[in-house]
């Protein structure tokens, strides 16, 4: 009697233990951005206009806040201050930023998969000042 007890607490537990390792959660694996969806970017066209709807407003980066994205010292902020990777764009700092990847999302509101696909598309295109 002691033994099938100990038989059906051990196959028991086997089970348990089974079902409880054949359970698993799918990964969300992120899609990679989609570049050829926005097309080549401009800096001054393209680049800008993100960082004066989103990034420069008061407290922010408007010279309060590093790097300075106010139009006339974002390019030389962004360079100069290694926040631009061209030869890795993806791990780029402005860009890691921007997906959220970072202590705070930039934009502070989440991050916004158009604008983070036109930065990764301006970086991988060389970064210009254009």
């Amino acid at each position: 009697m002691k033994f099938k007890n100990i038989l059906v607490a051990f196959s028991t537990l086997l089970i348990f233990t089974l079902v409880l390792n054949s359970c698993y959660y799918d990964q969300i694996v992120p899609k990679p951005p989609d570049l050829d969806s926005v097309g080549p970017q401009t800096f001054s066209g393209d680049i800008i206009p993100i960082f004066n709807q989103s990034c420069n407003n008061a407290g922010c980066h408007n010279g309060a806040v590093r790097p300075d994205l106010r139009p006339a010292n974002a390019y030389n902020a962004l360079i100069n201050g290694g926040y631009i990777n061209t030869d890795s764009p993806e791990s780029s700092e402005l860009y890691q930023w921007m997906k959220g990847n970072r202590s705070i999302p930039m934009p502070t509101s989440g991050p916004n998969s158009d604008y983070n696909n036109r930065i990764l598309r301006w970086i991988t295109d060389g970064a210009l000042n254009n």
